[in-house]
């Protein structure tokens, strides 16, 4: 989340009078809302003291209090001027807090209530990273990749023009490669046990899904390494034409030529095979 710091500084409307934090001495906020003896309640401050409360939280690096009080503004003052700007405050503190799944709630909310408002970019973005965050290693069921590509499509289409507009396409970019990886680790782990029509299928999805990611090359690769081991020459040799035309200064086609050239066969487009189809598609320049 590389962006966050700044978006925070944008987020916040400047530092408060550091004298208002000696009003509101807590030690915790479990009680919903009554502060520790000898505190003064919630009730008795304005939108604003209990808005610079949440912004010294987050100063001192305490996002779950921040989200606490961000929250009180909402339940106490719904209609104030300020309960708009708490909402969009609160999804972000869940979010540095890593309560994402809060921090989706809270933005949310605010798309649901203030869809025309400024903030509805930030908070559809919000939405986003709390799925995006949380995309774990490869080898992990890949739902929340699946939600975070959704999210983040969101962003790009509803709020084109807004300054989270291209961080959502980078990040979905790297979402979309993220989910090619992991067909990929699953087509090699076939390989490797000689499942190898169990590989092709994997590879092939992401020759005809993600044919925009980095593991394209080595998919055409996996596909000609899979139909020589089960003797599907015209196969092989198609998808080691189409890793030549496209690939051909990678290592992955050198390989792929070796083996080919190893049996006596070249990287020729053979047969009415699907790779056959992908190829002439290709050639009429409708395919990479």
């Amino acid at each position: 989340m590389t962006s966050m710091t700044s978006e925070k500084a944008r987020l916040r409307p400047g530092k408060w009078v550091f004298a208002l934090c000696i009003a509101f001495s807590v030690s915790g906020c479990g009680d919903g809302g009554a502060l520790t003896s000898g505190s003064v309640p919630l009730e008795d401050f304005s939108p604003k003291q209990i808005f610079e409360r949440g912004e010294f939280e987050l100063e001192r690096s305490r996002p779950e209090d921040a989200a606490f009080y961000f929250g009180e503004i909402e339940r106490l003052y719904p209609y104030s001027d300020l309960a708009r700007r708490a909402l969009i405050m609160q999804a972000f503190s869940f979010h540095q807090d890593q309560d994402y799944e809060s921090s989706r709630s809270s933005a949310q909310r605010f798309i649901d209530f203030y869809p025309e408002d400024d903030d509805a970019a930030y908070a559809q973005y919000l939405l986003a990273l709390s799925y995006y965050d949380q995309i774990d290693d490869i080898g992990r069921d890949q739902g929340l990749t699946f939600q975070a590509l959704q999210s983040l499509r969101q962003v790009i289409e509803r709020f084109p023009d807004s300054e989270y507009a291209k961080s959502s396409v980078l990040k979905f970019d790297l979402a979309f490669d993220h989910l090619a990886g992991k067909e990929m680790e699953i087509g090699r782990y076939y390989l490797q046990r000689d499942h190898f029509t169990a590989s092709i299928n994997r590879f092939r999805v992401v020759v005809e899904d993600f044919q925009t990611t980095t593991h394209t090359a080595e998919a055409l690769h996996r596909l000609v390494e899979s139909y020589l081991s089960l003797g599907l020459t015209d196969e092989a040799q198609t998808a080691g034409a189409i890793l030549g035309f496209n690939f051909q200064s990678t290592n992955w086609y050198e390989d792929s030529y070796q083996l080919l050239t190893g049996v006596g066969l070249e990287p020729k487009a053979r047969g009415n095979n699907w790779l056959a189809q992908i190829y002439r598609q290709m050639i009429k320049g409708e395919w990479l």
